[in-house]
Parts: structure tokens; sequence; C-alpha cells
């Protein structure tokens, strides 16, 4: 699994690393071993800037600054899923038509209005943790429970598109090893973390994942890459508003 973690690193940040070794489908698949642990490296850089942020601005500014960090940061990526899985299942009363809504490169209004919400509720949360003692805590688990979330997504779900693409490689080639060690990773990192409050909202992330996988699979006849972005982006806000409730 070694040289996987530059593949992952590459794929879900944009953090300059050499990638010497075949990018191809099996390679991303198995990449995603590593992805709870890509997860905490940016755990660990949001909280250094969160930390920095709080001594030299207000609250709030500070809080804008640590989600503009996340969004460069990752590049937007689960934030463009969200958009198109919003605007799929909101304009498309069939899954052809949801999957044909979803390939648009254009951003529809369920798109925006997810958009702005999902900011808007992270906006929230980061500022909310100023208040908390162990607020470091959630700012490491989020992106590891979030980025774990798509590996058990992907390992649960078939993929929708019957002419393939990007996400295929990752529902078919995810192996219960790399769901294993990823998921052993991001359970062991949560009770580290938060202790026994990081273990519940590592389960109930488990729960809300497999919720959704019915839900897709019934909805779209499975997932597609957008999809395990859109998931991304609600497991974040679910891991921080739970470890604001728990803590």
């Amino acid at each position: 699994m070694n040289s996987t973690l530059p593949l992952a690193l590459t794929f879900l940040t944009k953090l300059p690393w050499p990638w010497r070794g075949p990018a191809d489908e099996t390679a991303l698949a198995r990449s995603m071993f590593w992805f709870p642990w890509v997860g905490a490296l940016l755990g660990i850089i949001f909280w250094v800037a969160w930390a920095g942020l709080q001594k030299m601005l207000p609250a709030p500014a500070a809080a804008a600054l640590l989600l503009t960090l996340t969004v460069w940061v990752t590049g937007g990526l689960h934030l463009d899923g969200l958009a198109d899985t919003a605007d799929g299942l909101g304009g498309g009363h069939t899954p052809e038509e949801a999957l044909f809504i979803m390939k648009d490169s254009r951003v529809g209004a369920f798109g925006v209005i997810s958009l702005i919400l999902g900011l808007v509720l992270k906006f929230s949360l980061f500022l909310s943790l100023a208040t908390q003692t162990r607020g470091a805590g959630a700012l490491l688990l989020f992106p590891i429970i979030s980025r774990w979330s798509m590996v058990l997504l992907a390992y649960l779900s078939p993929y929708a598109r019957a002419e393939g693409g990007l996400g295929q490689a990752m529902t078919l080639g995810v192996s219960p090893r790399v769901l294993m060690g990823a998921s052993l990773s991001a359970g062991a990192l949560a009770l580290l973390i938060l202790g026994a409050p990081g273990l519940v909202i590592f389960i109930a992330a488990a729960a809300l994942v497999w919720l959704g996988s019915l839900y897709f699979q019934r909805r779209l006849g499975g997932i597609t890459g957008d999809i395990l972005g859109a998931t991304n982006e609600v497991v974040e806000i679910m891991v921080l508003a739970g470890a604001l409730m728990l803590t």
C-alpha cells in the first residue's frame, strides 16, 4: 500500500507530492486505504491554521478564513460533487434524468442552494468551535471521518452509470482489505482524538453512509463520483455538529 499514498494525496488535495507510479484505476482504488490518513494531514493543517488565526483575528474572521482554506486545499473537489448531486436529485424525476443532469458541467438552482447552505453551516460550526475547549479535536477529526466515509460508500454501493466513469474504479476496485485498513485507521484515530465521543461519531457516520447507500441504490441504481464527493461534504458537517454536541 505504501506506493499509493502519494496518489491519495494528489487526488484528494492540492498539496504537491511527486507520484511516479501508474495512476490507473487499480492504483486509485488501492489508494483509498490511505484516505483517513490524508484526512488526518488535512486535520493537522486546519488545526494549526485555526490556532494561529484565532490569535490574530476575531472569531468570525478566523472562521471565514479557515473555511476558505478548506476549500482551497482540496480544490473544491467535493463541493463540486455536492452541487452536481443536488442538481441531479432535485431536477431529475427518473434515474436517467438525474444522472444526465449530474453530468452537466453547469450548476443549477439546487446546486447553488446546496453550496450556500453547506458553506454557511460549516462557517457557523467553525465559529462555534471558538467557544469549545475541545474544538481542536473536532478540527482534527472531521476530515478523517469524511474521507473514510467515501471508502465505505464505495464498498457498499454499485456504480450507477452504464458507460463508466472515475467513480467506477473506486466502487469496483475497493477491496475488503482496503476497507478494513481504512476503517481501523479511522476508528482508532477517532478514539484517540476524542475518546468515546469520537467512537460514537464514527459509528454514526457509518450508519449515515449505509442509509445513503440504500437510498442511492433505490433512487439511481448506485452511486457516482459526484455522490462520493457530496457524501464527504455531508459527513464533514455531521462530524463537526456531533463533536460540538458530544464534547
